[in-house]
């Protein structure tokens, strides 16, 4: 059976704090359940997994790769290409610095825009339920399940946790 997600709508966010308690009590994977907000809370006020990002990667390995490609480039160029100048050396390191400089700082940069794509999950595929009163100031615990009666499980959950609605995708 294809997955489906229920949303349940809440006014207080104990009730909904309440709610995340109870998937969290019955055996629901994390990342399977969520809050949905229009109103800032601290992250973690209602229970909810706070996943770990790897953000920090991408820019890193992005600088790496910039760094590397500059210095086979300008060394390559200026071996390539050799150009004598009142007997200095080919390989001008000082000459080299702003290109490694520019291209590190090029790819890092790009890397970092990749890495939020790929870390925000975008684009997302198969959204799952959404309600538009979330941004009039309801609170929304979205879960998603893979067979009825799991379903009918969360569905209880929300309810018995005070939910004003629930929604089926």
């Amino acid at each position: 059976m294809a997955k489906q997600s229920l949303i349940g709508l809440f006014e207080k966010p104990d009730s909904a704090a309440d709610a995340m308690d109870g998937f969290n009590n019955g055996g629901y994977e994390l990342g399977s359940f969520d809050v949905l907000t229009g109103t800032p809370y601290p992250e973690g006020a209602f229970g909810e997994h706070v996943p770990q990002h790897r953000l920090f990667r991408f820019p890193a390995f992005g600088a790496i790769v910039g760094f590397t490609l500059a210095v086979f480039l300008t060394a390559g160029t200026q071996i390539a290409y050799p150009l004598v100048t009142g007997g200095k050396p080919i390989l001008s390191i000082f000459a080299m610095l702003i290109i490694m400089y520019e291209m590190t700082m090029l790819a890092g940069v790009i890397a970092t825009v990749v890495g939020i794509i790929f870390e925000s999950r975008l684009p997302n595929l198969a959204p799952g339920v959404y309600d538009k009163r979330i941004t009039e100031g309801l609170i929304g615990v979205v879960v998603t399940v893979d067979n009825d009666t799991k379903a009918k499980d969360a569905q209880k959950i929300l309810e018995k946790s005070g939910a004003i609605e629930v929604k089926h995708s």
